[in-house]
């Protein structure tokens, strides 16, 4: 596993409404020693450049499943990456209803919707018991003028954010719905194995609906195809854990080259 669990005692503490997210802890964090680093916004840095980081990144909040860690139209300070656990961002559409905008796994660092506008766009909310570290975004854009690597690091996550937001428009705009779970299935494994894990069986955090949320399909139409996709022998589903079975049907059915 690329990441561990020894961590020190909680500090609870009382937190001003607004201020922070309601975690159950709070941690100092130091990336020089986190194993998480080679994912995260410090991949490649020099020992200098390290080391100004830590000087910035100073702690990680724990949050329970179904904590917020920020809420749309929150004040933007910080970014947050995920050192273990998962979440899901959301926003809200025009006649009420909320969007699964994204599903985020360790590594990976969310807020950066709050870039452009001083305020988030969206909520971030865990789907499990997670651990984030606050990269306060004021001090670490300082400090990648600085070091030339840490800016390319940071751009690299900027452009990714956008990437996925294409990706996303993609699937909702021209996929079938069949290629729309096959493409998110083969990319979802395709991440876990950037993390370090298995990239043909994970467990789904997000819910049935949530995944059809996320997707633009129907609760029904996410099980349908799941089911379906057990029967011809693609996929073997278990409650939310799944395995891919036979990956280059999958890419077929996704449009992928094998």
């Amino acid at each position: 596993m690329p990441h561990d669990h020894n961590d020190p005692a909680a500090a609870h503490e009382t937190v001003p409404h607004g201020a922070l997210p309601p975690v159950v802890a709070q941690f100092k964090s130091q990336c020089s020693r986190c194993s998480m680093r080679e994912l995260c916004l410090p991949v490649g840095l020099d020992p200098e450049a390290l080391a100004a980081l830590d000087q910035v990144v100073t702690s990680r909040l724990r949050l329970h499943k179904g904590d917020a860690l920020y809420r749309d139209g929150d004040p933007f300070a910080a970014l947050y990456a995920i050192r273990y656990g998962s979440a899901k961002t959301v926003v809200l559409m025009p006649d009420g209803r909320e969007q699964v905008a994204g599903y985020h796994l360790l590594g990976d660092i969310v807020g950066l919707d709050g870039v452009a506008h001083e305020r988030h766009g969206s909520t971030a909310v865990a789907l499990e018991d997670t651990e984030v570290c606050v990269i306060p975004f004021a001090a670490v854009a300082g400090l990648a003028r600085e070091h030339p690597l840490l800016q390319k690091n940071l751009f690299s996550f900027l452009s990714k954010e956008v990437g996925e937001g294409l990706h996303a428009m993609l699937l909702l705009g021209s996929l079938r719905a069949e290629e729309r779970i096959a493409v998110f299935l083969l990319n979802l494994g395709e991440r876990y194995r950037r993390h370090g894990y298995s990239a043909t069986e994970f467990v789904l955090r997000m819910t049935r609906e949530e995944i059809g949320s996320y997707l633009g399909l129907k609760l029904e139409t996410v099980s349908r195809l799941l089911s379906r996709f057990q029967a011809e022998g693609l996929v073997k589903v278990a409650g939310r854990s799944i395995k891919l079975i036979d990956i280059p049907a999958l890419r077929l059915l996704a449009g992928q080259r094998c």
